[in-house]
């Protein structure tokens, strides 16, 4: 069995957290750093260059995590890209050079992002999922996109379904879902939601909102908490979830309340010291994001993100915004 095959079936037979000790995971961290090691060249470059001991390396937080920045530039894959390679692509503004990640088996991240939700909010076909999500359905590459056109297949519920700038159309669907009092997801960019709060409508209790960060320059930037009050108080509900993931990532966090998140349970987050990227802060101080992502076998597992972050107790965290840090720390001579 490949080592691919192993972490899906791991992943697949995952019921709860408690199914991921931190034994296990740190053996499983381990085989990863060693396998990217070895058939990743950038990883392999950039480890080098911090002539780290590959073999000194016995737990999961000693692994050097790879700058975020490196896939804007470089094909971060293990072996080579083939014509069955999806390229996902990150947004940004125009003249932006944006992230690209390329992902060999795209099995991996169906298992991935399927059980990651199933762990969360159980089968998909118990909801009515909707996605308002205008500006990554206006471009080609996005990860979420695909991930939540899987999720509303999967929920076969005839309402189900993307929205781009039809509001009016969304309103319609969600008066009747309301008569209907059928259990429903919907997952927006957050100004668009916030443009859909504006236009008066109120929910029950049977909606789940999820918001997954950006206002795309659309509106006004506003703390976490200023938004969520904000959307609880117009649409009428007691909490706005959070999802968080990223297209260098093939698995999810989720936040059901207060911008607590927890990780999909072959997913881990430390927080990283801003001014010393190879150490790492105490609970509940703010730093910079470091990202474990199992699923990532295929490109890499171990990311160091543009994300400032908080833990908090039992392994959950904070997102509190993106620092500046336009002269890496650490090695950065490989990014050009």
């Amino acid at each position: 069995m490949t080592l691919q095959k192993e972490i899906q079936k791991v992943i697949l037979e995952s019921k709860t957290s408690e199914n991921w000790s931190d034994e296990l995971f740190n053996s499983m961290a381990i085989r990863v750093f060693h396998y990217q090691l070895q058939h990743n060249k950038i990883y392999q470059q950039y480890v080098r260059s911090l002539k780290v001991n590959p073999d000194a390396i016995t737990h999961y937080s000693n692994i050097p995590f790879l700058p975020i920045e490196f896939f804007k530039s470089k094909q971060i894959v293990c072996n080579d890209v083939s014509t069955e390679t999806v390229c996902f692509s990150s947004s940004g503004t125009t003249g932006q050079i944006t992230s690209k990640h390329y992902v060999n088996d795209i099995s991996i991240y169906e298992t991935s992002f399927k059980k990651g939700f199933e762990l969360f909010y159980g089968n998909p076909s118990e909801y009515c999922i909707l996605a308002l999500l205008p500006n990554y359905l206006e471009r080609q590459g996005s990860s979420l996109v695909y991930m939540f056109n899987q999720l509303i297949k999967d929920s076969k519920h005839p309402l189900s379904g993307f929205y781009l700038n039809n509001l009016t159309d969304l309103v319609n669907t969600i008066e009747e879902l309301k008569k209907q009092k059928k259990k429903t997801i919907l997952l927006g960019v957050t100004y668009a939601l916030l443009d859909l709060a504006d236009m008066g409508i109120e929910l029950t209790d049977d909606f789940i909102v999820m918001e997954t960060g950006g206002m795309k320059g659309r509106r006004k930037e506003l703390l976490k908490e200023e938004l969520h009050q904000y959307l609880k108080q117009k649409l009428s509900i007691t909490s706005i979830h959070s999802e968080y993931g990223m297209t260098e990532l093939l698995s999810q966090a989720y936040s059901k309340q207060d911008g607590t998140f927890e990780c999909s349970p072959w997913m881990k987050v430390l927080i990283r010291d801003m001014n010393d990227p190879f150490s790492y802060v105490s609970a509940k101080k703010s730093g910079g994001v470091n990202v474990i992502d199992l699923a990532n076998i295929n490109s890499c597992s171990f990311i160091e993100t543009k994300d400032l972050g908080r833990m908090l107790e039992a392994s959950k965290f904070e997102i509190l915004g993106r620092f500046d840090n336009s002269d890496l720390r650490g090695c950065n001579l490989m990014i050009q």
